[in-house]
């Protein structure tokens, strides 16, 4: 019964009653009322629990199907119950079809809704789940997604279960409590809340309850270094430091805002700064760290690339939950919204590092793209944790994807070269190292950007913790294009090393312009000579000395199996069409093997430079770019974009760099620098320190206004700041 629906009333006859009895009756009637109102915010949290779930579309027809495949025992013949393994456990499939029978039966749009033969069925298939207590290897299942789907089916099926086989559940589903071993702060502890939260709504525990309702608001919190949400708005999952702001630092997310709307005006509400901190992380850390806010970025993502998936836009859940306990950023998560319900197209231009994961993003209306690194401080990708993304091992070396459209990648993984990865230089081996093999540590520390908000420079001075070749890489960001520069390229291997300009579905025809001349590629594999420029689905690669390269434009075959060995994964072949561009610096390209200092002497320094143009088409692919390269060696890479009057420069030594005729700038260490210059006068420097060892950064800068701005000393940010940009305006 729910008591607070009831009204109380006393009516006293007494007229000598003394005040104090009065007073004694008033606060009699407070203390009721106020245990009735906490009953009541309980019974209001539980059915908007019970009715979010009931918003699930109900297939009658496959609901059918699974009543027709159960067997007189309550399992269905076509699972594989014996199966408990990492990579098997389809007995979490009887559970999903549990389910799915109780949002129908309590669906009234449903031809199966409150019937009765369904009900039967439930309890029959819930009570063979709690006499076999099925245990999988992986503790996901056992911690997580079973006392989450079962409680689901307690609360939906509350008046028609077997109390029985709640109490025999009960052991079951508090496998998903705070203490339990998978309860690790971040992601983990809060989504284990979560499901603690149900349970408690499914026994009635109100006490039980508000403990973790707190627990969840205190998770909301910066615990850099460590678990969970970074300075920076990043997410770490794992102490290895390796990005998780998509995968686990979303569900962090998801699950912070579900409970925020179901608690949302009660006595259990969060606090307006946890609330605060979370639209923070989401606006400028999830959403950053997607193409225009609205899919997926491939750089991102771990080992959920090798995961099937169908191409739609991020759901609106968590932006449509914010508000309702907030009006914080209000318009901004309304604008999330419309992006990706399609009632608006992207306008938001930023750049933006994430300096505590060493992933950079960048956006303009008509193009996102983003690269990833890792450094002595972090580990360059996530394990293959239950055999998924098993050849992700140089997906970290600098990868940079390009998206216009957000599908240019999708479904490739099962029949990629996953040694040709966007913006990596790597080793073309045999055979990738075993799936063991995917994780390393960095073994360098000066990797990191220099940006104020809008344009920025990357720097990664690389060396693969497999293959142990290095490059000095970077790329600078402009409105219409960027640039891509690599030097110091070495390797001591029988094997070539190549630098991947870009590895995606191929749409229409690829173009190659070459000496005055233009044509178009047949089907096939090319290795061209000479090549100023190709075009491809809209976007140029342009190449300011003529490069020789190589071009692959034909089917390519593999299986989801090969890189993901979950048994859902089809063993049968898939065929796609791929375009492939890369440029082949040889076997040994330094021209005899080299230590790991830069400093040492070596025959010559091999270097690539290419640029990007994300729109462009046939009849402007040879205009002129204002964009000067302006040194690019192993010390030094520098461009300068003269329209913008922007200098990027990555420097990886004390060095000086010559802008122009009129202004030229030293540092007496290494850094980023980006400078501002107007009629030849610098007004703005944004600087940052990639090594993340200086406390200042001396520059000196020489030219017209010499006298102005002859010398600088740059304080630079320290602790958890370390390796963000600095901003001087002059």
């Amino acid at each position: 019964m729910r008591r607070g629906n009831q009204k109380l009333s006393l009516i006293y006859t007494q007229p000598f009653i003394s005040m104090l009895q009065r007073l004694i009756c008033l606060l009699l009637v407070v203390c009721i009322s106020l245990i009735i109102h906490a009953q009541s915010d309980f019974e209001v949290v539980k059915q908007r629990v019970i009715t979010e779930m009931l918003k699930s579309p109900v297939d009658d027809q496959r609901v059918a199907e699974i009543i027709a495949g159960i067997g007189a025992d309550g399992q269905w013949p076509d699972i594989n119950y014996e199966d408990l393994s990492n990579t098997g456990f389809e007995n979490a499939i009887h559970l999903r079809y549990a389910l799915s029978m109780s949002v129908a039966y309590n669906t009234e749009s449903s031809e199966f809704y409150h019937h009765k033969k369904m009900s039967r069925l439930i309890n029959q298939s819930v009570a063979v789940w709690c006499k076999s207590d099925y245990i999988c290897e992986n503790w996901w299942f056992n911690q997580i997604f079973t006392p989450h789907t079962l409680a689901s089916i307690f609360l939906l099926m509350e008046d028609q279960i077997d109390p029985q086989l709640v109490n025999e559940a009960m052991p079951i589903m508090k496998r998903a409590n705070l203490n339990a071993p998978g309860a690790r702060p971040g992601g983990d502890r809060i989504k284990i809340g979560g499901i603690a939260a149900k349970i408690e709504l499914v026994v009635g525990d109100e006490g039980g309850f508000a403990e973790i309702m707190s627990v969840i608001n205190d998770e909301i919190k910066f615990t850099t270094g460590n678990r969970g949400m970074q300075h920076d708005f990043s997410f770490h999952h794992r102490v290895d430091r390796v990005n998780t702001t998509y995968s686990y630092g979303g569900s962090y997310a998801s699950v912070f805002a579900e409970w925020a709307f179901y608690v949302s005006g009660t006595g259990y509400a969060y606090s307006e700064d946890k609330i605060k901190q979370l639209v923070d992380y989401y606006l400028d850390g999830i959403c950053k760290q997607q193409v225009f806010g609205i899919y997926t970025d491939k750089g991102v993502i771990n080992r959920d690339i090798s995961r099937k998936e169908s191409f739609s836009t991020s759901g609106t859940i968590i932006p449509e939950r914010l508000p309702i306990a907030s009006n914080y950023r209000q318009e901004e998560l309304e604008e999330i919204i419309s992006l990706r319900e399609g009632r608006s197209n992207p306008q938001a231009s930023f750049c933006k590092f994430f300096w505590q994961t060493e992933h950079f993003v960048f956006q303009r209306p008509n193009f996102y793209t983003s690269v990833r690194m890792y450094s002595v401080r972090n580990r360059n990708m996530e394990s293959a944790y239950n055999s998924e993304g098993l050849k992700n091992h140089h997906k970290g070396d600098g990868a940079n994807f390009l998206s216009i459209s957000g599908d240019e990648y999708l479904n490739i993984w099962p029949v990629y070269d996953w040694q040709k990865i966007p913006g990596s230089t790597v080793l073309q081996k045999s055979k990738l190292p075993s799936p063991s093999e995917v994780q390393k540590d960095g073994l360098t520390g000066f990797v990191g950007a220099v940006t104020n908000g809008l344009y920025g420079a990357v720097g990664f001075d690389f060396i693969s913790p497999h293959d142990f070749i290095k490059a000095r890489k970077a790329w600078f960001f402009f409105d219409e294009e960027y640039i891509c520069l690599g030097a110091g390229i070495e390797a001591n291997s029988r094997f070539p090393v190549v630098t991947t300009v870009n590895q995606t579905l191929l749409e229409g025809d690829v173009m190659v312009g070459s000496d005055l001349t233009e044509k178009r590629l047949s089907p096939g594999d090319h290795e061209l000579n000479r090549v100023s420029w190709v075009l491809h689905n809209g976007v140029g690669y342009l190449f300011s000395q003529p490069m020789n390269i190589h071009v692959s434009n034909r089917a390519q075959t593999g299986r989801w199996f090969d890189i993901n060995k979950q048994w859902s994964s089809s063993k049968d072949p898939v065929e796609k069409d791929v375009f492939n561009l890369w440029i082949d610096h040889g076997i040994r390209p330094q021209g005899r093997p080299g230590g790991l200092n830069h400093e040492s002497m070596i025959s010559r320094d091999v270097t690539y430079q290419y640029m990007v143009v994300p729109s462009a088409n046939l009849s402007e692919i040879n205009k002129e770019r204002d964009v000067e390269i302006l040194a690019n060696n192993r010390h030094v890479q520098a461009v300068f974009h003269k329209e913008l009057g922007l200098v990027q420069a990555i420097l990886y030594r004390a060095d000086t760099l010559l802008v122009s005729d009129q202004v030229e700038f030293s540092l007496d260490s290494p850094g980023a620098v980006m400078l501002k210059i107007e009629n030849d006068v610098v007004k703005e420097i944004t600087v940052s320190d990639p090594s993340r060892l200086l406390s200042k950064l001396h520059m000196k800068i020489t030219g017209v206004n010499a006298d102005q701005i002859k010398e600088l000393n740059i304080d630079l940010p320290s602790g958890f700041y370390a390796g963000q940009s600095v901003v001087l305006k002059l």
